[in-house]
């Protein structure tokens, strides 16, 4: 039996997969959830093999589950959506499915079929695919079990952890399921520089920049913190210091 799990914020999408999938075989309903933080926690705890997600959910969307699970760990993955054209025609460059609402049993069957064939969203071609998608103005940290929607106004800076990165926040720290790297290419540039291989900043949390003859420096932000930046990154940061002059 492949088990399946239901994530959409509105009941009667719910109740319209519920009963299309009670009508087919090798498939058995884990569970439902309404809100992308129940998701997250239903993901990790019945390690279903099938999510159909919704993507436009408020307070954390679909996208955000899967940047809060992680890409390579999601489990196979059906996207629904009632209109989101930008979404749909990344998902069909990168071969995921998905499902148009309103869709009829036949478009649904179709989907179930790929799946029964075992046909898998890869990892590498869900992260393409958010990498393609607008990043929303917010963060997914998670913390001793805590899933944390950040908005990209409260970040001070952020540091590597591994293959993770971590938001700093004022006096708290919080750890997202994307490295560094991943997150230089997201960020916007108006608002974030990369200073050095392990840190980025944002730029109106700056206070004071300290450069050298040798073109690296340190920078102080507006919460006392001292911070050392690398020539090799500093095109960012001086970009900035002009326009704020």
């Amino acid at each position: 039996m492949i088990r399946t799990l239901i994530v959409d914020d509105e009941p009667l999408a719910r109740l319209r997969l519920r009963n299309l999938l009670a009508a087919e075989s090798g498939f058995s309903l884990i569970g439902e959830a309404f809100h992308g933080e129940m998701a997250v926690a239903l993901i990790e705890a019945e390690r279903p093999d099938l999510v159909f997600l919704d993507i436009q959910m408020p307070t954390m969307d679909g996208f955000e589950v899967i940047a809060a699970i992680g890409a390579d760990t999601m489990p196979t993955t059906v996207f629904v959506t009632a209109y989101n054209d930008f979404a749909i025609k990344a998902f069909e460059v990168q071969a995921l499915d998905y499902l148009l609402k309103p869709f009829d049993d036949i478009r649904f069957g179709q989907v179930l079929d790929r799946v029964r064939k075992g046909r898998r969203s890869s990892g590498e071609r869900l992260t393409q695919v958010l990498g393609l998608i607008p990043t929303p103005p917010r963060l997914i940290a998670r913390s001793r079990g805590v899933t944390r929607v950040i908005d990209l106004e409260e970040v001070d800076w952020i540091s590597a952890a591994g293959d993770y990165a971590e938001v700093h926040c004022g006096h708290r720290a919080w750890l997202v399921n994307d490295s560094l790297s991943a997150l230089a290419t997201r960020l916007p540039l108006a608002d974030f520089a990369r200073i050095h291989r392990s840190a980025i900043v944002r730029l109106d949390r700056v206070a004071e920049v300290t450069t050298t003859a040798h073109g690296d420096g340190t920078l102080i932000l507006k919460t006392g913190l001292r911070m050392r930046f690398s020539r090799r990154y500093r095109t960012s940061l001086d970009s900035w210091l002009r326009g704020a002059t």
